[in-house]
């Protein structure tokens, strides 16, 4: 039977639709695992990104939220504050009503008040400019972050890109396994190779088709890395450009020191951690000093016993002193606590100088070793090709062995490679050093 005539029979026909089912559900299944498409970002669009998507960028955002709130909170202490209030209420006394001839007593009453503080020995100054410098915390929490981004994600790009090299290096080393293969077939045919020639051939083929497996998958993983740095969930993202950047020396060590003592985000946020836990020993140290405040009120109140009533309208205005004498040295225990807190930052400003200091050295020697390295390996990649190319053609004459077409070839992948992996380590060096100066994303 005929595979058309098998088609129209029933059996075929039920197993045509159960083909077309599966086939249809295994699509869409596919198409759910897979996403639509594939977003393709250059380098600026990567970072653009990355500012907008990035989680801890989101977390240092929702943290300066919070720490201006607390500016308001501790703003609120220095103003007036108002309030309106009322009650009534309803009370049987026995013991009254000889003196007041009723036992029952109502007493309605509505007023506004005013309080004022008007002298605290500095403690709502302090923590208003202590809140202050809490704000600033925070700024340099988010330029932190957005630094960090920009480093991370710049790096991850770079990786993409580097992983594309290694992998059309590696295509680049098949294809040409593979016309050596067809080489030496045709001259077995022609009876000037032997089967040795051919074999050897095939197994060069096989033994190169690895890397590239391997670099593909290279290529998968860091595009998921660079995903997740931009915290793009769901997305496939890809990259475009080229691992080429004109090489620039890098600025004397002194001078990037010095720009880092004013640029880095960490140092000024260590700052006014400082100064905030200064000001928090003056708010704490007030705790057992007098203060004195104004309060004000005024309203209508209407009481009755009984048959008698009382109403009419009544204010209060005065001025209320208060000294804590005493107060069990927990106000000691405070100023000696915060006072131990601002001596704990300056000897942690002094290891972050340091560290910087390590950072900003490192980074200037990175970027000029890997530019030099870049510089001797630009001329090495045209002289490789040229040399394997003179292998080949004297191969094809007789006049180079095999095994200098296979040395030929090795020299020229790896002066690639090493020549890739240095402009990548460069431009990623440069990173790291605009990152340490401080000034990456400005």
């Amino acid at each position: 039977m005929g595979f058309r005539r098998w088609i129209t029979t029933l059996p075929g026909l039920v197993m045509a639709a159960l083909f077309v089912l599966f086939s249809s559900g295994f699509i869409a299944e596919r198409a759910k695992a897979e996403p639509a498409s594939v977003r393709v970002l250059t380098l600026n669009e990567a970072q653009q990104v990355a500012l907008e998507k990035n989680r801890d960028i989101h977390k240092a955002r929702e943290y300066r939220n919070l720490v201006e709130g607390r500016y308001v909170e501790e703003r609120a202490a220095a103003l007036p504050q108002f309030v309106i209030s009322a009650y009534g209420t309803r009370s049987t006394n026995q013991t009254q009503a000889g003196l007041l001839g009723a036992a029952m007593q109502n007493n309605f009453l509505a007023e506004v008040g005013v309080s004022q503080p008007l002298f605290t020995w500095g403690q709502i100054g302090a923590a208003i400019q202590a809140a202050k410098y809490g704000v600033a915390t925070a700024d340099d929490q988010l330029r932190l972050y957005r630094q960090a981004a920009l480093r991370d994600t710049s790096s991850a790009f770079y990786d993409v890109l580097l992983a594309k090299e290694f992998h059309a290096i590696a295509v680049q080393n098949l294809a040409q396994k593979a016309e050596h293969l067809e080489e030496a077939r045709k001259r077995f045919a022609a009876g000037v190779a032997t089967e040795y020639d051919v074999l050897a051939a095939e197994v060069e083929v096989e033994n190169a088709r690895p890397e590239v497996i391997r670099t593909e998958n290279q290529i998968r993983t860091s595009r998921e890395r660079m995903r997740f740095i931009l915290g793009l969930p769901g997305e496939e993202v890809d990259t475009t450009g080229e691992l080429v950047a004109p090489l620039e020396l890098p600025p004397m060590y002194d001078e990037a020191l010095e720009v880092a003592w004013k640029k880095r985000p960490e140092l000024s946020d260590l700052r006014n951690r400082l100064g905030l836990t200064t000001e928090l020993v003056k708010v704490y140290a007030a705790g057992n000093k007098p203060r004195l405040d104004f309060k004000a009120s005024g309203g209508w109140r209407d009481l009755d016993f009984g048959d008698t009533r009382f109403k009419g309208k009544e204010w209060l205005v005065g001025l209320f002193a208060t000294y804590p004498i005493f107060d069990g040295f927990r106000t000691d225990g405070k100023v000696a606590q915060a006072k131990s807190e601002a001596s704990s930052l300056k000897i942690e400003e002094a290891k972050l100088l340091d560290s910087i200091a390590l950072q900003i050295r490192d980074t200037v020697n990175a970027v000029r070793e890997s530019a030099d390295i870049v510089k001797a390996l630009s001329g090495t990649v045209t002289q490789a090709d040229r040399l394997l190319y003179m292998a080949e053609k004297g191969f094809e004459y007789g006049v180079k062995t095999k095994l200098d077409v296979d040395d030929a070839a090795l020299n020229s992948n790896r002066a690639k490679a090493n020549l890739a992996k240095a402009r990548r380590d460069y431009l990623v060096a440069r990173v790291a050093l605009n990152w340490a100066m401080g000034t990456l994303g400005e």
